[in-house]
């Protein structure tokens, strides 16, 4: 059986623009040209998978609903634009600062590979014709415990150390730089 090539997407800071806890729709803004690089992405077979740490549950700022609420809004606007995310996870743990049930450490939540691991397995992914998009090291590193092939790191605004690990394949403006450099390798190959 063939195995499917997945991009792992990381959403805050790579999907929308960086803002801490983000929880309302009304704050949500796609980062520059996304649509755009989602559809080329696709275009070019890939699965798409949406991976990301939500903290700000755990830490009570806000709910899992508050969280659905803003994910289905989401994924309704990509659909829209003819965009299919084939799956979401999220990890609401914090094994720090947790309040209640969600004081864990989990394998799910980033530098972690537990979502990237169950969407391989369920949706057969070949990790070696996949690659991750993450805008921090804890995103690069779940994608180096997962053994994904190509790790892209952009940048978000948020503080990055001088020295970036040997592992980080590229380092891009934004998912959009990203997916232009993709397309012209890809271009080059032909």
């Amino acid at each position: 059986m063939r195995k499917n090539k997945a991009i792992f997407l990381d959403r805050d800071g790579v999907i929308n623009e960086e803002i801490n806890y983000l929880h309302k729709i009304e704050d949500f803004v796609f980062t520059r040209n996304c649509l755009e690089a989602l559809k080329a992405f696709q275009t070019q077979g890939y699965l798409l998978f949406i991976i990301t740490n939500q903290a700000g549950i755990g830490r009570g700022y806000y709910t899992e609903t508050d969280y659905h609420l803003l994910t289905n809004w989401m994924l309704a606007r990509l659909k829209q634009h003819n965009i299919e995310i084939t799956q979401v996870r999220f990890c609401p743990h914090h094994a720090q600062e947790g309040i209640g049930k969600y004081k864990r450490d989990c394998s799910y939540r980033k530098p972690n590979s537990g979502m990237i691991n169950e969407l391989v397995e369920k949706y057969n992914i070949d990790v070696e014709q996949s690659i991750l998009v993450g805008d921090t090291l804890s995103d690069i590193q779940a994608g180096v415990n997962a053994k994904v092939n190509t790790l892209v790191l952009v940048k978000s605004g948020k503080k990055l150390p001088d020295k970036l690990p040997d592992t980080i394949h590229y380092l891009c403006e934004d998912l959009a730089e990203y997916s232009q450099l993709m397309l012209t390798e890809l271009a080059l190959k032909k």
